[in-house]
């Protein structure tokens, strides 16, 4: 008979009492950023500090200006628009900000649109992180791969031109630093350590555990990583999931569970309440749950069947609605981030030493035929969002029942026929 884990939660009550006492915390931390946001709009004018995330040029607007991301000292992000000419390298300012009631308390949570008045340019040194993107270019050559490069690793903004070559590629979730991006390296980092570990510990310390001091390592490297990278909604999930795996598989306890899954959600929104407004991290937990429920419904297949075969053209149907629903850039060339993924699992790990050694341009020719193969013609297609809402239902459904992840399954792959075909 095969012994099987205990689950998170012992019983449904304890997993439902837990999720209700977080959402209890959640409604709370909501009321203050609330109260925060009501006196915010009610303001006439607000000066802050912010640091410039991005910045993109607008030179055929009638009155050409810069588009500006910033994030406020005070906590929040927003876009406003600067009519001055600003050097590229500028990494944050002053500015006066002029709130109004047009910012609704879901934009306030994520990402709002606001007039300002850029008052100071604010002089910064050059941080450890900006000598390394410094370091990451200077091995390029041209612009294009000298931009995708410090996406790469460290999350640094694309232009538009590039950003499109990359949707029609459906490699947008390659560039983006994600779950996936932190899952290869934590494989690379903690076999690594395999390798110098196994033979120290078999001589010196045999009753020591493997998983409990290499994952110890390879977190506090993750950690550092992701502070790099400046906290990035999708990495944090990722990075408190591989946290939260880690100290369940000391415990012994089940580590894919779809409990689990909902109770890091939930804790996360309770510490970082903004993450309700963004996209990224939502996108991130779809991707974890289709992994999740696909592996379920597939754990008696051939593991190595499901890795390089099912599990990929799964993921890449399942997403399409969810994606689809919010942006709709279509391309019969996204099917190649099917292989393109499958790609990746060695060129992310295999480019980031060739930079590290200094000859990160080694493949630049071969990225840039990629980037240029496939024409930038994009067509546009919403999913509606009555049809997203059935597909959720559905999705939640298909956990209980494998004949209903079968339909979810044929829904997305007729889906995606339309798009591709008939779009």
């Amino acid at each position: 008979m095969k012994i099987t884990k205990p689950q998170l939660f012992l019983t449904t009550r304890s997993f439902v009492l837990t999720i209700l006492f977080f959402a209890c915390l959640l409604a709370l931390r909501l009321g203050f950023i609330y109260s925060d946001y009501q006196e915010f709009i009610t303001k006439p004018f607000y000066f802050t500090y912010a640091d410039i995330l991005s910045m993109e040029d607008k030179p055929n607007a009638i009155y050409p200006y810069t588009l500006l991301k910033l994030k406020s000292d005070d906590g929040f992000e927003f876009y406003t628009r600067s009519y001055d000419a600003l050097p590229h390298d500028t990494k944050r300012v002053r500015v006066e900000i002029f709130p109004d009631s047009n910012i609704t308390f879901l934009k306030f949570l994520g990402a709002f649109f606001v007039d300002s008045r850029l008052k100071e340019i604010v002089p910064m040194e050059k941080t450890i992180k900006d000598n390394i993107i410094d370091s990451i270019k200077k091995q390029h050559n041209d612009d294009m791969t000298s931009q995708i490069y410090p996406a790469i690793f460290f999350n640094t903004p694309l232009s538009k031109e590039i950003r499109d070559k990359v949707i029609v590629l459906g490699a947008s979730h390659l560039i983006a630093l994600s779950g996936f991006n932190l899952t290869i390296l934590w494989s690379v980092v903690f076999g690594v350590l395999v390798f110098v570990y196994k033979p120290l510990q078999s001589r010196f310390f045999p009753h020591r555990y493997t998983i409990i001091d290499l994952g110890f390592i390879s977190l506090l490297f993750l950690g550092a990583y992701v502070w790099f990278a400046d906290f990035s909604p999708s990495l944090i999930r990722a990075y408190a999931m591989v946290l939260f795996g880690w100290l369940i598989l000391i415990m012994g306890l089940e580590l894919v569970s779809f409990s689990f899954l909902a109770f890091i959600v939930t804790v996360l929104l309770v510490i970082y309440p903004k993450f309700l407004a963004s996209i990224s991290f939502w996108f991130s937990v779809a991707g974890v749950f289709y992994i999740m429920l696909t592996a379920h419904h597939t754990k008696n297949i051939n593991k190595y069947l499901v890795g390089f075969f099912i599990m990929p053209i799964s993921m890449f149907l399942l997403m399409q609605p969810i994606v689809h629903s919010i942006f709709g850039q279509t391309s019969p060339y996204q099917l190649l981030s099917i292989p393109l993924e499958l790609v990746y699992v060695i060129f992310y790990p295999l480019v980031m030493f060739l930079h590290i050694a200094g000859f990160g341009g080694v493949m630049d020719n071969q990225l840039i035929w990629l980037l240029n193969f496939a024409p930038s013609e994009l067509k546009e297609s919403i999913f509606p969002l009555y049809l997203l809402i059935f597909y959720i239902v559905l999705s939640i459904a298909s956990i209980f029942y494998r004949y209903l992840f079968l339909i979810l399954l044929a829904s997305a792959f007729i889906y995606s026929l339309y798009l591709f075909i008939f779009v």
